[in-house]
């Protein structure tokens, strides 16, 4: 397979899933923090991993300040689907010198030292484990929050050297994600049910009244736009790049 039938947007989440195995192999990575997409999408990518040919690769962001259940939910999904995870950690050179600057709680007095910690932590780790890579797999949802709205399912990631950004579940529900947890019998953040809707670090990260925003809970003494830096937003007058076709 090379296009999904009826093009991206149309396509499914695993039609999706196989066009990129099929078109990018190892040279795709799915970056995955083990919310309640990313357990979907790493099932699909299991499902299609060929046994002739290189898979997607899968990795994870381990900033040193994520919850126990995360840690628990990353050793689980490990033994379930028997893929090599490859763990990107802050480097030791950035990280002493921001403590030895801010503490190690320096996120709560500004919104800098949050991008700060957010760069450190996250984002260069990010910038390391897409260095070899055309294509990354995320699983943004329209439906997340406001500033998610506009997501593609593919188009180019003009953050990172515009490699392709893949987002099976783009246009998925909540009331689909869940579905397909339960129909697949995936094992899931016990945070979730909690009222943690999105799991990031643990002192930045609250669970959230019926309701409310799923990313309200995320960096919540902050107001306006928040993203950590990992993903672009398309902002006024931007439009997405067209779908890809054939093999690169």
């Amino acid at each position: 397979m090379t296009d999904p039938p009826k093009g991206m947007e149309k396509a499914s989440a695993l039609e999706i899933v196989e066009w990129a195995t099929e078109r990018f192999g190892s040279k795709a990575a799915f970056a995955c923090s083990f919310g309640a997409e990313d357990m979907v999408v790493l099932d699909l990518i299991a499902r299609t991993t060929p046994r002739d040919r290189g898979a997607i690769r899968w990795f994870t962001l381990d900033t040193g300040r994520l919850f126990e259940e995360t840690y628990e939910l990353m050793q689980t999904a490990r033994q379930r689907y028997g893929l090599p995870l490859e763990v990107y950690t802050p480097e030791a050179s950035e990280l002493e010198p921001l403590l030895a600057r801010g503490g190690p709680n320096l996120f709560y007095e500004s919104v800098a030292n949050r991008k700060a910690c957010c760069q450190v932590r996250k984002v260069a780790p990010l910038a390391r484990a897409l260095q070899d890579s055309e294509a990354w797999l995320v699983g943004l949802r329209r439906e997340q929050s406001t500033d998610r709205a506009s997501v593609e399912k593919v188009s180019r990631d003009p953050m990172h050297r515009n490699i392709w950004k893949i987002c099976p579940l783009a246009d998925w529900t909540d009331a689909e994600v869940q579905q397909y947890l339960s129909a697949r019998k995936i094992p899931t953040n016990p945070l979730h049910a909690k009222g943690f809707l999105s799991i990031g670090c643990a002192p930045c990260t609250r669970a959230v009244a019926p309701g409310e925003d799923p990313r309200s809970g995320r960096w919540w003494w902050e107001t306006g736009v928040k993203e950590c830096g990992l993903h672009h937003t398309l902002g006024a007058g931007e439009s997405p790049a067209p779908a890809p076709s054939g093999r690169a």
